[in-house]
């Protein structure tokens, strides 16, 4: 259903099932996907990708131009996959140059006042909570969990899995599986109860647990901890992901408990 309320450029494509509920505006340079429902004042701008049977609330934008002032009008993109949910008054701000695109995943629920800045990349199965506010270049991970109110710096990445605790300040890496509280954002221990909700064996999680106790609790430097882990984990998927992102962290990881600053890396 298509309001005669909204207004559509005529060069939008817009897929069959598409809903647009009045006082929407839709600008040309815009694909929605099948099924998917456009809320009461929507705006979505140029450069607008939005997959299939995704819900899009009230008030939100998506595609507005970056936050940047480097930005000089560069052709790109605000890429939103299936089955998202962009409640009230989310903001999806297109690429600039450098990424050329944003992305969130599908199966994504971002909920109201949420910022997603311009060349974020968020995974799938991820769950932003109210007021979170991403600044430009943070990449996220398949289904991790950030806790309203929020605030992550440009660069940072979230590993996948990770739980973020509400009203956080994220000024480093948060790392896979993990979860993180208190100011500043301290390693809380394995996000155990995530991981068992999504399928994850015992065996799995207590070798995760077993990896963050050498990184986090052994007292080894953030190497020595690193060569230990290699050595004495088995190899998996869970432990190889854990080591390449920790040594990929250009911008340190989170602290551990009574762990030095200068061995996380700089907030």
């Amino acid at each position: 259903m298509i309001s005669p309320l909204a207004h559509i450029h005529p060069a939008a494509r817009l897929a069959p099932g598409v809903t647009v509920e009045p006082f929407s505006t839709i600008y040309g340079d815009v694909e929605i996907g099948e099924n998917t429902w456009i809320g009461p004042n929507v705006t979505i701008m140029d450069g607008a990708r939005i997959g299939a049977h995704c819900q899009i609330f009230p008030g939100a934008v998506v595609a507005g131009i970056p936050q940047d002032l480097k930005f000089a009008g560069e052709v790109t993109t605000a890429e939103i996959g299936d089955y998202t949910v962009l409640r009230e008054c989310v903001t999806v701000n297109r690429g600039t140059v450098e990424q050329g695109r944003t992305v969130v995943g599908s199966h994504c629920l971002l909920q109201a006042y949420v910022h997603i800045a311009h060349d974020c990349l968020v995974g799938s199965h991820c769950v932003i909570s109210n007021a979170t506010q991403m600044a430009g270049h943070v990449q996220v991970g398949d289904w991790a969990i950030i806790g309203g109110t929020s605030a992550i710096h440009q660069f940072t990445n979230i590993g996948a899995h990770a739980f973020i605790a509400g009203g956080s300040l994220v000024r480093s890496d948060v790392p896979p599986f993990v979860k993180a509280a208190r100011e500043p954002l301290t390693y809380a221990g394995v996000n155990s109860v995530g991981m068992s909700r999504r399928g994850f064996s015992e065996a799995q999680v207590h070798q995760i647990h077993e990896l963050y106790r050498i990184l986090y609790l052994s007292g080894l430097g953030m190497q020595d901890a690193l060569t230990r882990i290699e050595s004495e984990i088995a190899p998996s998927a869970e432990r190889d992901l854990v080591v390449s992102f920790v040594q990929a962290a250009e911008r340190g990881i989170i602290k551990g408990p009574g762990r030095r600053k200068s061995e996380e890396g700089a907030d």
